[in-house]
């Protein structure tokens, strides 16, 4: 019997996947990116200095670093600025070192040359796969970012080795799920989260089982899903930098 999904799709079906360029402008690269109803903010920003702790510890070249937040109005309920609790909260900081290693999995940081750079990633609105969508989205303001250091001759050669994409598979009601929406997600009864970069090698794997357990045989379905995804994501992220660096 075929799965019926909250919203339609088939078990391998992705979200429909929007991507606006320039939406900060004042940022050195930005994209507006949807999956589905989740849309995130993700800019980046070039600074020309690196962290004091690369000069104090001789480290060369540059750094990329990243920060993640949910704006208080993107879920249903009011979430509270992390300012307003005196401290970030665990999931936020695990997701922008998420973030963060996801890009630098791909970033040679010797051709960077002396930069850093800031990749922000704000949630406009959530309905599961933030960091998935963060993810997806920061490696294309990273892009443009970098085209902008190029185009200037700051830097002689493109420090990203490999495009990187992110997405959500899962257990739900028995049935092995490709980009879980909210209602998907917090039933679920098992989670993963899949970083893949353009080539096909994997930058990270987070599954667990939501009270439950699950097998071997399970997981190999479920990274079976994520890789025909991403490979779906891939092909959107080209054709859009394609687009995007022949307006440059």
């Amino acid at each position: 019997m075929p799965v019926t999904r909250s919203d339609s799709r088939h078990p391998a079906q992705l979200r429909p996947i929007t991507l606006e360029a320039n939406i900060a402008p004042h940022a050195s690269g930005s994209v507006l990116i949807g999956f589905g109803s989740t849309r995130v903010i993700c800019a980046a920003t070039i600074e020309a200095k690196v962290p004091s702790w690369m000069k104090q510890q001789g480290v060369k070249g540059g750094w990329l670093t990243a920060e993640y937040s949910m704006l208080p109005y993107s879920t249903l309920d009011r979430k509270p600025r992390d300012i307003s609790k005196g401290k970030i909260d665990g999931r936020t900081v695990e997701i922008q070192r998420l973030i963060g290693r996801s890009l630098r999995a791909v970033l040679d940081l010797q051709k960077l040359g002396e930069h850093t750079l800031w990749i922000d990633c704000d949630v406009l609105q959530a309905d599961g796969g933030t960091r998935t969508a963060s993810i997806t989205g920061a490696y294309l303001a990273a892009r443009l970012a970098i085209q902008k250091l190029l185009d200037a001759k700051k830097i002689i050669e493109n420090p990203l080795t490999d495009s990187v994409a992110a997405v959500s598979v899962g257990i739900f009601g028995g049935d092995a799920l490709l980009d879980l929406n909210y209602v998907e997600d917090k039933d679920a009864e098992v989670d993963a989260n899949v970083v893949m970069t353009g080539g096909g090698q994997f930058v990270e794997v987070q599954s667990s089982g939501e009270e439950s357990t699950f097998s071997h045989e399970q997981l190999e379905t479920l990274i079976g899903l994520a890789k025909t995804g991403l490979q779906e994501l891939t092909a959107i992220q080209t054709a859009f930098l394609a687009k995007q660096l022949l307006k440059a």
